[in-house]
């Protein structure tokens, strides 16, 4: 009861700051609220960005509503392939194996009870730092780039715990490659992929894309969470982490080959570029 009654005060800490957080242009111009969302972009990007956003989210909003057929459309259909990819792609990696079973998984090579919660509380301590580094880079490095660097790390943590687990060697080593992968995961998978798949969809069909993109993602976090064990118990340890890093792999390569960068592009510029590719 004291460990639930303990989150209490993320949750109020969290709803306390939505207050803090202002309307979305694009919705306040839907209801007619137009000064208030010129404000807000003046705020975020000075005067002529402001402008310049405005009469993107006028023309944008002056199309029609879009049709859950559009997703399959061409130009469109680009757009979510990449985005149902991404979901995937950022749960197949397995970082909800670590995150759900991580006592289990430090037990298994020989940790003791105390031992294994520690480490556990150490990976939680590095997902939480490292997704700070992800608001610190994103805008800076770019989103393809983050997501590149961060399936390469993941590649190479993903391996060498496989290999720790083949030899059978635990310890110090072990976590510090956990954390590696779990760092690799916080600082770009984690955070930018939930940012790349709000950006890509075009404004008319983005609710039913981004819904559509978040149920995979979410039945990918069951499908993970609930093979977990079956793997360890059927392939062994070893196997089961060279596996997520082979989906690390092939998430490297699709996010070089077909992503696009979205740094620095409007909503609206987003949109012509997947019309550009029909």
């Amino acid at each position: 009861m004291k460990r639930l009654g303990s989150l209490m005060l993320p949750a109020s800490l969290f709803g306390f700051l939505l207050v803090l957080i202002p309307e979305s242009p694009r919705w306040l111009m839907k209801v007619g609220r137009r000064a208030e969302a010129e404000t807000i972009l003046v705020r975020v990007g000075g005067r002529s960005a402001a402008d310049k956003e405005l009469r993107q989210i006028e023309d944008s909003l002056n199309q029609e509503e879009g049709k859950f057929s559009e997703l399959f459309t061409s130009g469109y259909r680009r757009a979510l392939v990449i985005g149902v990819a991404m979901a995937v792609i950022c749960q197949f990696c397995g970082i909800n194996a670590i995150m759900y079973y991580a006592p289990v998984i430090f037990k298994s090579i020989g940790a003791g009870r105390d031992a294994a919660f520690s480490q556990t509380v150490s990976i939680g301590v590095v997902n939480l730092l490292f997704t700070f580094v992800a608001v610190w880079l994103v805008d800076k490095a770019g989103r393809k780039a983050l997501l590149v660097a961060g399936s390469a790390v993941q590649v190479i943590a993903l391996t060498a715990v496989g290999i720790m687990f083949e030899k059978g060697i635990g310890g110090i080593w072990l976590l510090v490659f956990i954390m590696m992968f779990t760092a690799a995961f916080a600082s770009a998978m984690g955070p930018v992929v939930w940012i790349v798949i709000s950006e890509i969809f075009p404004t008319k069909i983005r609710g039913r894309a981004m819904s559509l993109a978040v149920l995979i993602l979410w039945t990918s976090t069951y499908t993970v969470s609930q093979t977990f064990p079956m793997l360890m118990e059927a392939i062994g340890n070893a196997k089961t982490f060279w596996i997520y890093a082979l989906c690390s792999l092939v998430g490297l390569i699709f996010i070089a080959a077909v992503v696009p960068e979205t740094k620095g592009k409007t909503l609206e510029e987003i949109e012509q570029y997947w019309l550009r590719k029909k």
